[in-house]
């Protein structure tokens, strides 16, 4: 679909995913905040009303600034919201971050909401997996199939431009939000995830936010900081002035050395050493 985007009937693509939605019953939403699964809550919403509830879950890994941010579109959106506090860091599988650690995660959340959608008589929880996470190494996309997780994106053939657009279409305001994932992604593999590491992240990332850059990535090698940002920022990034405000910040959050990645932002980086 994604190659035919200019001629996508968007209107007929909501109506069919609305009533695909409805025909499902009463349908919890995987939330994130996210483009996709802010996607899903608005399909959810226009087919179930009140029927429908986004559930958010508050982990370790969550930045605050993510948090914030998905219960305003939860609001703009209009789905009852819920969040599930949960630690993720409890699962030593997770904390010692495999490369599969997305799997853990995962399956962490399908324990976490399967009995709360049985609870409150929820007949499916729903997520916003999209064609376009398919072809990449996606061990947490494995882990939402065991746990039985409906993907009613990928049902209907949409990739992230098909997402986006619908979103637009549909006036949600976050429709061209960057992508992002949890903190822990920032985490180098095998290097143990504990929350002090990921709130140095968390500070460093939204210090560097303050400062103009709102697609950065502070990816965390013990103790040294690599920047990602998209390659037209690098320049404004490691100009003298700017780079010191960037090193004084990125140092204050915690971090020893602090140093950026001339090939700029890319999704995966980590998976780049495996």
């Amino acid at each position: 679909m994604t190659a035919t985007l200019g001629v996508v009937d968007l209107p007929g693509l909501h109506r069919r995913l609305v009533e695909a939605i409805r025909a499902r019953g009463r349908v919890l939403v995987a939330f994130s905040g996210g483009v996709d699964s802010g996607l899903v809550a608005r399909l959810a919403y226009d087919a179930l009303g009140r029927d429908a509830l986004a559930v958010l879950a508050d982990a370790e890994s969550l930045s605050r600034h993510e948090l914030d941010e998905a219960v305003a579109e939860a609001e703009e959106i209009g789905i009852p919201l819920r969040i599930l506090s949960m630690s993720e860091l409890a699962n030593e599988s997770y904390a010692a971050n495999p490369a599969n650690r997305c799997y853990f995660c995962r399956k962490e959340l399908g324990r976490n909401l399967r009995p709360l959608a049985s609870e409150l008589g929820f007949d499916v929880i729903a997520d916003g997996v999209n064609v376009s996470d398919l072809g990449d190494v996606r061990p947490g996309i494995q882990a939402m199939n065991e746990e039985g997780f409906w993907h009613p994106l990928v049902e209907h053939g949409l990739g992230k431009d098909e997402v986006r657009a619908l979103a637009r279409h549909l006036g949600l305001s976050f429709h061209a939000k960057p992508s992002n994932a949890c903190l822990s992604s920032r985490i180098a593999y095998g290097e143990v995830i504990t929350l002090e590491k990921l709130q140095r992240v968390d500070a460093a990332e939204l210090a560097l936010r303050a400062l103009g850059f709102p697609v950065v990535r502070v990816r965390a090698h013990e103790g040294i900081a690599r920047i990602e940002v998209p390659p037209e920022d690098i320049p404004r990034l490691t100009a003298p002035e700017m780079a010191e405000k960037a090193v004084a910040a990125v140092r204050d959050a915690g971090f020893v050395y602090v140093t950026v990645d001339l090939r700029g932002y890319r999704s995966g980086s980590m998976r780049e050493g495996l």
